[in-house]
């Protein structure tokens, strides 16, 4: 039967055999994506990450008050005693958006559930976007390879699991709808289409940067179209309106968000779009008064022109910043080369620059096709009419920008997939017509070569065992393991964060690392001093200094800070066998905070030396004996091995520390602080591994020595 032969017709419109196969494919996209993002709800129904657990709070706040209110709300559990102004410093349309479709489809059901739910069905839905996306560029061949290879990318599924109900699910489906919006409205040539469909693409991008300021990256390329697209078509008629349009929608809908605003519009993002769209404007109008001759090169003058004096534009306001500057992993992203000493930026793991391993590791095959993508799509331009010249164009800057800025920070991968699936899926297309177009293969030839392209692209779902794309996205919710390194599910945090709620008075200020905070907020109801925004360097600083501080100081500094209670959170394995006097050995460093230590000390501004060995992690007798988070760590080494039963009773380069139970606040003493909670694997078994929560009381009726 011939694809296009007519099955069913509705109207005026036939159901044909190729309708099918798109259907067919794009289901397939939607439920592969679904189910790997799904992975994680066999270790427990929870939410997952830490910013997940704020952003459903904010969402019930609107779901209970209605969204008038919460543009009102101060948030007085965040940041004692200063509170936080929520509509001004989160995420408004994540919780905007999640808040009315809970309306429209929650049915009186759980919130809870429903936000655990929301990433993985809003990151599934955007296979179907981004196949309207690349079809539009590339065709509908290139769509649907990329909806698959969307539906399988690593970087964007774990930043998109069941539970992960955070900014980038929403944020991307937001921007890659406005960018498909945008390429399509610019494609077509009948006003009463591309008006409406320009001014949606100016609405949803903000959408998506109200969602996830992250999308500003879908800036930059859109910018540096604009730069180049009056040498890239003649219709300048049509640009020299649809453009401004574009833009005019993007800054108009901007000012309704109070984040936004005039600081977007008058930083680098709105610059990023305003600057090229009046080059635009101004350049066609030099090309038509320009002889035919003449009329490139005197555009290509104007353009270095500009870009001489924004470069020196930057260069003042570096200085001066006259121009409000993002923040400084947005900044790092733009130069990957610029660096910071600030430690409480450098301890943040999403921050870490992404490595050339991790880049194989995230991308896989796809960077093989997306290299070929690029060359087929060069070599073949003029012979594939099908992809336009402007289309090449975009799907190159996008995909060049996408690698660059993802070279800064791990977390940022998501573009550098979104780039390579682009340019994967058009390589692909193109691959495929090459090949079937020649018919001198046979059938049989043609079949083992799309089996052949099948098995390829699927290997890094399987392959290998232990390292692909299966396992690295099925783990337990965070909350379930406290972030550490042991990929075990309890309910340690869930019943310390109970007890909280339980134990402790309505009004009761909780200290703990920055982690903790939003969880604290949520499961418990209860006030933090500091919580996962990071709001404010100065407290979290008092914070890290409690901990390297003696009890005494520390216990001043919690008293000053009106802290009732101060958590710890300690990671470790027990090992399989005892000390000869029965006593249970313990190895640490399993990611709670006897691994954050180093940073605390920085963050401080504490000299290491005094604090850790040379490993940089192994604590000093000072360490243990003077300071706080020593005497808060319920474990004291006793030894020092490795894996050659080397064996020393002081540290050694090279010897890792052994740990026994030590608790040296107890609840029954009259010290500073009171150990009144341990959470149920302090007590594990042989083999098993501590994800131990510690809540101590501060002992307002302690007198300091001093």
């Amino acid at each position: 039967m011939n694809s296009n032969s007519s099955l069913l017709s509705i109207g005026n419109f036939d159901l044909k055999l190729n309708h099918l196969l798109i259907i067919g494919i794009l289901s397939l996209s939607f439920s592969t994506s679904f189910l790997i993002r799904s992975q994680p709800a066999d270790h427990g129904w929870e939410l997952n990450e830490f910013d997940p657990f704020f952003n459903y709070r904010a969402t019930q706040y609107i779901v209970d008050n209605g969204i008038d209110s919460y543009f009102q709300w101060n948030d007085e559990l965040s940041w004692y005693p200063h509170g936080k102004d929520v509509s001004h410093l989160s995420q408004v349309m994540l919780h905007i958006t999640a808040a009315t479709t809970y309306w429209i489809f929650g049915a009186g059901g759980n919130l809870y559930d429903f936000t655990i739910l929301f990433p993985v069905i809003f990151g599934s839905l955007t296979t179907v976007v981004v196949f309207a996306l690349v079809r539009v560029i590339g065709g509908t061949t290139a769509g649907l390879f990329a909806a698959l290879l969307f539906s399988i990318s690593l970087p964007i599924l774990i930043r998109g699991l069941i539970g992960w109900f955070k900014s980038e699910p929403l944020g991307l489906f937001f921007s890659i709808l406005a960018i498909y919006l945008f390429l399509s409205g610019i494609k077509s040539k009948n006003p009463k289409i591309a008006i409406p469909k320009l001014i949606a693409a100016g609405i949803f991008i903000i959408f998506g940067l109200s969602a996830w300021g992250g999308d500003q990256f879908f800036i930059i390329p859109l910018g540096i179209f604009f730069l180049i697209l009056p040498f890239l078509r003649t219709d300048h008629k049509f640009l020299i309106w649809t453009i401004p349009l574009f833009t005019l929608s993007t800054i108009l809908t901007s000012l309704m968000f109070e984040r936004l605003g005039t600081h977007f519009v008058m930083g680098l993002g709105g610059l990023s779009l305003i600057i090229p769209t009046i080059f635009m404007v101004f350049c066609i109008i030099i090309q038509n008064k320009s002889n035919k001759n003449s009329k490139n090169r005197n555009g290509l003058i104007f353009l270095v022109l500009i870009l001489v004096v924004s470069s020196g534009f930057l260069i003042l306001n570096n200085d001066s910043q006259f121009i409000p500057l993002p923040s400084h992993r947005y900044l790092n992203a733009v130069n990957p080369f610029l660096t910071t000493t600030d430690p409480l930026v450098d301890s943040v793991s999403e921050h870490a620059t992404t490595t050339l391993s991790q880049s194989f590791f995230f991308h896989s095959v796809l960077m093989l096709f997306a290299g070929l993508g690029i060359w087929l799509i060069l070599n073949n331009s003029n012979k594939f009419h099908f992809i336009k010249n402007d289309m090449i164009a975009f799907s190159l800057i996008f995909g060049l920008v996408g690698v660059y800025i993802s070279s800064a920070f791990v977390r940022l991968e998501v573009f550098a997939s979104l780039s390579v699936i682009i340019l994967a899926s058009l390589g692909l297309s193109l691959l495929l017509k090459e090949f079937f177009s020649n018919r001198t293969k046979n059938s049989i030839t043609k079949l083992s070569f799309v089996i052949g392209l099948i098995i390829l692209l699927a290997f890094p779902l399987f392959l290998p065992s232990h390292s692909n794309i299966l396992t690295a996205t099925d783990h337990p919710p965070t909350i379930m393991n406290g972030g550490s390194i042991f990929t075990v599910s309890t309910t340690d945090w869930i019943d310390s964060l109970e007890w909280i709620k339980n134990n402790t008075p309505e009004d009761a200020v909780i200290g703990a690392w920055w982690d903790y905070g939003y969880w604290i907020q949520t499961k418990s109801d209860r006030i933090t001093l500091a919580d996962n925004s990071t709001l404010i360097d100065s407290i979290i600083k008092k914070i890290a200094t409690v901990f390297s501080s003696s009890p005494d100081e520390g216990w001043k500094i919690l008293r000053d800070m009106e802290a009732d209670y101060f958590l710890i959170f300690v990671a470790g394995n027990r090992l399989s066998s005892d000390s000869l006097d029965g006593q249970a050995l313990y190895f640490l460093n399993g990611g709670g905070d006897e691994s954050k230590k180093q940073w605390f000390m920085r963050i401080a501004e504490e000299p290491l030396p005094k604090y850790l060995y040379d490993d940089g992690i192994s604590g000093t007798d000072y360490f243990w004996n003077e300071t706080l988070l020593g005497k808060m760590i319920p474990f004291t080494p006793v030894i020092y091995v490795n894996q050659n039963n080397q064996q020393s009773n002081s540290y050694q380069s090279g010897l890792t520390p052994v740990y026994v139970k030590d608790i040296k606040l107890p609840i029954d003493g009259d010290g500073p602080f009171r150990l009144v909670y341990t959470s149920p694997s302090f007590d594990v078994e042989k083999g098993q591994s501590v994800i131990g929560v510690f809540i101590y009381e501060v002992n307002k009726d302690y007198v300091p020595l001093n």
